[in-house]
């Protein structure tokens, strides 16, 4: 059973992050622009499911190896960053949208999911929050402190789906009156593809000095 005063204290510090925009909200508003409100609540989906690996790693230690290991850390971190390049690269590469057709074959939304998957799991940062963050809100003396960081973790991943949800919805909502403008057409996927390339370089040049 958790500890009232640290649950409470725990939701409120949980919100303060989440309300927070971080790469995982810049990524899920890229995807609502570009493909509309669905697209988003997929992608959010995507990387709360991502986000779960990080709080089974931190519950049970793997993530700890992140935290003592340069090398695992920046291989994790590269990866990310490429295929969040990678991403974006694809994304800027699309031909330019034809004046008589506004409706262009969308991308899958089981591929936009797995995406998000991918892009939340090859993030190392994430899973360094959730060595440090979790285990300040577990109370030992209560036992089954790896149950309690699940729970938390849990609890977490939920919050951060209806945070990250409502990003979605509005940027899904701005980009469908956008798409309404043929000018909005040409440049969405400049839009997309430069924000996912700036999330790489950002994963990719951050934390270079970390002890």
């Amino acid at each position: 059973m958790l500890d009232t005063s640290r649950l409470t204290l725990f939701f409120i510090t949980a919100f303060v992050i989440l309300v927070t925009p971080g790469p995982a909200v810049l990524y899920i508003i890229a995807r609502s622009v570009d493909q509309g409100r669905l697209a988003g609540i997929v992608s959010t989906l995507g990387v709360g499911f991502g986000t779960m690996f990080h709080v089974a790693a931190a519950a049970l230690g793997i993530s700890a190896l992140l935290a003592t290991s340069a090398v695992a850390f920046s291989v994790l971190k590269y990866l990310g960053a490429a295929y969040l390049i990678y991403l974006g690269i694809r994304k800027l590469m699309e031909r330019d949208p034809d004046p008589g057709q506004h409706v262009r074959a969308p991308e899958s939304l089981d591929r936009i999911f797995w995406q998000g998957v991918v892009v939340n799991v090859l993030n190392p940062k994430t899973a360094l929050f959730f060595l440090a963050f979790l285990p300040q809100f577990i109370d030992v003396p209560r036992g089954h402190a790896t149950l309690q960081m699940i729970l938390l973790g849990l609890l977490f991943v939920v919050m951060g789906i209806f945070s990250d949800g409502v990003w979605a919805l509005f940027a899904g909502s701005a980009g469908s009156w956008l798409k309404n403008h043929l000018g909005f057409l040409r440049v969405q996927r400049y839009f997309s593809g430069s924000v996912f390339i700036a999330l790489g370089v950002i994963m990719a040049v951050s934390g270079q000095n970390r002890k």
